[in-house]
């Protein structure tokens, strides 16, 4: 798709305004960098190391043995793992089958997954062989179509004598026990095929990833992305990211063939860290660092500290809560992070001092950008130099992307420049649409002057130099720590707690995550309950950014005249009364 040429003077030099060479599937970029860089590293897990050869060899076998399990080109497998160095492989092996991938929360509870294995179809799934994610996995799989659960274990994946002292110790996580009929993702690799089922794929019509999202409506829907949706969305970033490798040689795009280390730090089963780690990484036949927990360590996040360090990590994408982790982290001083050279933040503003700090204790050059699960996620980007990169702004579009700003109420008049209103977006990364839902695709979708525009929800505006600024929310979605966190699916598991009768979401300023979660309840007639009492009862219900920091108990919650709870009366009466009033039940 051509687009004109965005109307900015400080369009980045080098920069093109098209890309293209995208039309491929998306396992192509790990078949390119085995066949250019067998030997290089790919994955690194506690010092075990998987080089892009063996990855591509595992991915191959993933896909036969998922044919062997009838898995059939356009079925969808899910994926319910945190960032383990079997990811890469068990992604592109699920593509390389020509089936769908469903990236899963790990954090989530088994309704939680429940939900998405029954709305996505999913006919398999891979799980961590781990005392509380199994567990999780086995409750979730009932009455779904999944019919073949592999089991991942880690001692495989350690050096020998890690993985010898790990299982002599009791230290590796395992599953109490494992169901009868599940498979040991070990031995389905051994025996598998290593070659590959021979599959067509049409990489602007066939889907890569369905990735469930709330959209800005509460309800999770699985956005359906296509393998160009994600290789266009790689090419055009790819293009666009230029820093400094050396100092005075100028800026250039990401070096190829092992000079950059990621750290895989934001989850794989979100598109942000999916998009610019995990595939970003195998695009530039990088080393990947697997984090499952990027607050381990003693402060959290000391172990994070200790692998930029050990390992010489060039590259990082978080979102602003890491940032702030690393910059008041009280050990900063003691370790070496000058290896960092570009570094990308999305999810919610950065603030401007947070990324000072940090980029004068490593160096390195922090770059905002904005996107959505539904944009596979990215849309635009600030440029990657500190001389027109604009704080506070999310750069331009990306290159053959538009951006238009429409009126929030048709969502098809496009306003002046410097106008507040609805940000929607037109480019080769847009999705299909939401899996199973036509009604809900067609109210966020439009078309203007011939081409399919996006409406994100978000409001912004372009100023005068032709920065895009993020202003507001048109809808109610908390941001907790990067994740998005929808009211309505709160809302939805309190009510159903026995005691609730009516029961109000809201995200309110918190110094650590950017928002949290208060929940407002009303009882039902004649129940008593304190609010400590529904802080435990979250634990064991919601993911844990999910989960509410307070709880206020109501005898009405305010309504519209048909009977809505207003969360915007809510929201405006905890603002006014934050500072003056006192705090109300918190979790430790």
């Amino acid at each position: 798709m051509a687009t004109k040429p965005w109307p900015t003077g400080k369009w980045p030099e080098g920069v093109p305004r098209e890309v293209g060479g995208y039309h491929k599937p998306l396992f192509s970029i790990l078949d390119e960098a085995a066949r250019s860089y067998p030997n290089q590293v790919f994955t690194i897990f506690n010092d075990g190391v998987r080089t892009y050869a063996q990855v591509r060899d595992t991915a191959n076998r993933v896909a036969a043995f998922l044919t062997t399990r009838g898995i059939m080109p356009g079925d969808r497998v899910a994926i319910f793992l945190p960032n383990l160095p079997h990811y890469p492989a068990i992604f592109f092996g699920i593509l390389k089958a020509g089936a769908v991938c469903v990236t899963c929360n790990p954090m989530y509870k088994a309704d939680e997954l429940h939900y998405q294995l029954k709305d996505s179809g999913a006919k398999a799934v891979f799980v961590m062989d781990h005392p509380e994610f199994y567990p999780t996995a086995v409750e979730a799989v009932k009455g779904t179509n999944v019919g073949t659960v592999v089991i991942c274990g880690v001692k495989s994946y350690l050096p020998a004598l890690t993985g010898f002292l790990g299982s002599l110790l009791g230290k590796l996580p395992k599953a109490p026990h494992h169901e009868s009929g599940h498979i040991l993702f070990d031995d389905a690799i051994k025996t598998a095929n290593p070659l590959p089922p021979d599959v067509a794929i049409d990489p602007g019509e066939d889907l890569a990833l369905i990735i469930y999202t709330g959209g800005t409506t509460g309800v999770p829907k699985g956005a359906a992305l296509t393998h160009v949706n994600f290789m266009y969305d790689l090419a055009a970033t790819l293009a666009w990211v230029q820093i400094e490798h050396e100092p005075g040689k100028g800026p250039e795009n990401y070096r190829q063939g092992g000079f950059h280390t990621f750290l895989g730090v934001l989850p794989w089963y979100h598109s942000f860290g999916l998009t610019l780690c995990m595939l970003t990484a195998c695009a530039t036949a990088s080393r990947l660092i697997c984090v499952p927990d990027p607050r381990a360590g003693n402060p959290p996040f000391t172990d994070v500290l200790k692998i930029v360090q050990k390992y010489r990590v060039t590259a990082m994408v978080a979102v602003p809560t890491i940032f702030v982790a690393f910059t008041n982290h009280p050990l900063i001083d003691n370790y070496d992070l000058s290896s960092l050279m570009g570094c990308g933040s999305g999810g919610a503003p950065m603030p401007v001092e947070v990324a000072k700090q940090f980029e004068d204790k490593t160096g390195a050059v922090i770059f905002e950008g904005y996107g959505l699960s539904e944009t596979a996620p990215v849309a635009t980007v600030n440029p990657t130099n500190v001389e027109t990169r604009k704080f506070g702004s999310v750069g331009f579009p990306l290159p053959g992307t538009d951006i238009k700003i429409l009126d929030t109420d048709t969502g098809l008049t496009e306003l002046e420049q410097g106008q507040d209103g609805e940000i929607a977006i037109c480019g080769p990364q847009v999705m299909t649409g939401y899996w199973g839902r036509p009604a809900e695709t067609d109210a966020v979708m439009r078309e203007i002057d011939g081409q399919r525009y996006f409406l994100t929800g978000d409001i912004g505006h372009v100023d005068e130099d032709g920065y895009i600024f993020i202003t507001d929310r048109k809808k109610d979605l908390i941001l907790v720590g990067g994740f998005n966190v929808y009211p309505r699916e709160v809302e939805e598991l309190f009510y159903a707690h026995p005691k609730v009768a009516n029961v109000a979401v809201i995200g309110l300023p918190d110094p650590r995550s950017g928002e949290s979660v208060k929940a407002f309840i009303q009882l039902k007639p004649g129940e008593q309950a304190t609010a400590q009492e529904f802080l435990d009862w979250s634990k064991d219900h919601m993911a844990g950014y999910k989960r509410p920091r307070s709880v206020e108990f109501r005898e009405t919650l305010p309504t519209s005249v048909v009977g809505k709870v207003l969360r915007r009366v809510l929201r405006d009466e905890e603002l006014t009364h934050l500072k003056s009033s006192p705090e109300p039940a918190q979790e430790e």
